[in-house]
């Protein structure tokens, strides 16, 4: 494995030429901004950051420190709350009226809670629309954006942080787990159903490249965001404790772009490191993959 200094100078060293166009959901904190502020390090402004996100004030805070290249649109905001399905097709739509072209969707919404099943009107749990059901209709809805991409002969390349590798059987008679939800079941399914999902799209589109990634234990501010007061208020401490085996969100960042590029054509799961996991802990069948496909079709309309 190569050292994060090495790594560091290979993501700078492997951007492109052109100006590519980077959507980011959930880039308005943890790794989801460390990403967005890599990325426009790298290109050094040369590329165009699309945030995503509920937190208009934190998006304008981030993009008004990001460097901008006077050749290149000015960054943007797009404000989403991605627990309903109905807001992502309509902040999708925004986008693909705007942006006909995406190189890369870098998808790394959270959501902390020890609440039972939540749901929304939609009758989806939160926590599961957030880390899959969302993403899921992201990748769907702005598909055409990122063919193009592929069809020009740039990068088109889709990342969503998770867990890969900690996931676990998934029960195809209880998808979305309506009857058997739990806290643990929701963090066990998600994993599992974000690599059947990037295996699904990549059998569709094969030019097109999925990745779904571990990012390890890193130092990110989601306790203090969890709508649990235990948690939110047992934050700041947890924060000190662990911080001798936990991540910078900046040195993860790295990592992560290091998965991204160094990836293409075809579904990835990837580690902490920007490792290829290959088949490590995978869970999930065809006929499994093929049913949580057409599951997710009906639970994502609106």
């Amino acid at each position: 494995m190569p050292t994060l200094s090495a790594i560091r100078a290979a993501n700078a060293a492997a951007f492109p030429p052109h100006s590519p166009i980077a959507v980011f959901v959930g880039g308005t904190s943890g790794i989801g901004q460390s990403m967005v502020e890599a990325f426009g390090r790298l290109t050094k402004g040369n590329g165009q950051i699309i945030i995503v996100g509920r937190n208009r004030t934190a998006a304008d805070s981030i993009i008004a420190k990001l460097p901008q290249s006077s050749r290149t649109p000015p960054h943007k905001f797009f404000q989403c709350d991605a627990t309903l399905m109905k807001n992502v097709h309509a902040a999708s739509s925004e986008i693909l009226a705007n942006h006909p072209k995406i190189n890369f969707l870098v998808m790394s919404p959270g959501f902390m809670t020890t609440k039972g099943r939540d749901e929304t009107e939609e009758g989806i749990d939160r926590k599961l629309a957030v880390h899959y059901y969302a993403r899921w209709a992201f990748i769907n809805d702005l598909m055409p954006a990122l063919q193009k991409a592929s069809e020009d002969g740039e990068e088109a390349k889709v990342f969503s942080v998770l867990g890969a590798g900690k996931g676990a059987e998934i029960d195809v008679e209880d998808l979305g787990l309506k009857k058997t939800y739990s806290v643990r079941n929701a963090g066990l399914a998600a994993p599992t159903y974000n690599d059947l999902m990037m295996e699904a799209f990549a059998g569709r589109h094969p030019d097109l490249t999925f990745i779904h990634a571990y990012p390890g234990f890193v130092r990110t501010n989601i306790l203090a965001s969890s709508n649990t007061p235990l948690m939110k208020a047992s934050s700041g401490i947890l924060t000190l404790l662990t911080h001798p085996i936990s991540t910078a969100p900046e040195d993860c960042a790295e990592y992560m772009w290091h998965a991204l590029l160094n990836h293409s054509k075809g579904a990835f799961r990837t580690g902490s490191k920007g490792e290829n996991l290959e088949m490590k802990n995978h869970f999930g069948t065809e006929e499994q993959r093929r049913k949580l496909w057409d599951h997710t079709v009906q639970a994502t309309k609106t």
